[in-house]
């Protein structure tokens, strides 16, 4: 647990300055940033606000998924929105029924954007800004059930535990799910009283929109400190071709120590390194992506087997897209 809270403190000090998160706590707003690239993308900042609103005290939200705020009432639908907007590396605002750590429900709109690379192109982290939506959800049947969450009871009951992160990514998991909602609202055709599904409001928007803003500026001052710019919007193509956040995360469920490499690019550079390669080697990770693996090599290395390992580099793998090295 100590090496993995000491890469989640990694990933914020080699990106920006030491007085991010001293910045960062005085922002009044409920947010919280993940990084992607580590195992289980874990939250690696969470605002006073958040831990006020939820209950929670830091240490047991840091190095936790967001998922462990949902329960039965959340919209799996919506979860798995969110999930196909990590997917593609875009920002979603979207609402969301979560719990707090004594287990009471609200309604909250959940504003989420990646945060690039300005080099490359690479989403580095992930924003998630949550503002309490004011008024209780409007859309009930006759007897007062709340479609949305009679829909999540359903998905457990037809699916089980979506939560689990095999099925994370599943574009027929989320069609699955579409085609629940569309049932319930044949339902409503056939004479069900529908009023008005749970909206923020204009004013609970435009507080999302503008604390995302004040996060984004941020963390692009402090990032300007360490000369590792970031920013709000994909600036370079050069990150074309890079590994997605979705399989950055599916990546990070191995545990085993290796590196991905890409043999279509100059110098075949490392793409992707596991955490426990980082824990073996004792690097950072922005010591290691974009260089080739010959950097690892010492006086004492042999360079027959250097060679072996080109050959079968070239022979094996040159079609692949990807190289795995264990």
């Amino acid at each position: 647990m100590e090496s993995e809270l000491g890469l989640i403190e990694q990933s914020f000090n080699s990106r920006y300055s030491l007085w991010v998160q001293e910045a960062l706590s005085e922002l009044p707003d409920s947010f919280t940033i993940t990084d992607p690239c580590l195992s289980g993308h874990p939250i690696v900042f969470a605002s006073k606000g958040f831990l006020k609103m939820l209950g929670y005290s830091k240490s047991e939200v840091i190095g936790r998924n967001g998922r462990v705020f949902q329960g039965p009432g959340t919209c799996r639908r919506s979860v798995m929105e969110i999930r196909e907007a990590i997917r593609e590396e875009r920002a979603i605002q979207i609402n969301l029924l979560n719990y707090r750590k004594d287990g009471t429900p609200f309604w909250m709109l959940f504003h989420m954007c990646p945060v690039f690379n300005k080099e490359d192109g690479r989403v580095t982290h992930f924003v998630g800004v949550q503002v309490p939506i004011s008024r209780k959800p409007r859309r009930s049947g006759r007897n007062g059930v709340n479609l949305c969450e009679e829909g999540s009871r359903m998905n457990d009951i037809f699916y089980g535990s979506c939560r689990k992160e095999v099925c994370s990514d599943s574009l027929v998991e989320l069609g699955r799910v579409q085609s629940l909602e569309s049932a319930l609202d044949d339902a409503d055709d056939r004479g069900l009283e529908v009023e008005e599904s749970c909206e923020a409001s204009d004013l609970e928007k435009t507080r999302a929109a503008t604390a995302i803003n004040n996060i984004l500026s941020v963390l692009t001052h402090y990032s300007e400190l360490t000369g590792r710019l970031v920013c709000g919007k994909r600036c370079s193509l050069s990150g074309v071709g890079l590994l997605s956040s979705s399989l950055n995360i599916s990546l990070g469920r191995i545990k085993q120590s290796f590196v991905l490499t890409d043999p279509h690019l100059p110098d075949m550079p490392i793409v992707y390194a596991s955490d426990a390669f980082f824990k073996l080697t004792g690097y950072a990770r922005h010591e290691v992506l974009g260089r080739n693996c010959r950097f690892l090599s010492g006086v004492d290395t042999d360079s027959s087997m250097i060679y072996r390992v080109f050959f079968l580099f070239c022979h094996d793998y040159w079609f692949s897209p990807c190289t795995l090295v264990t």
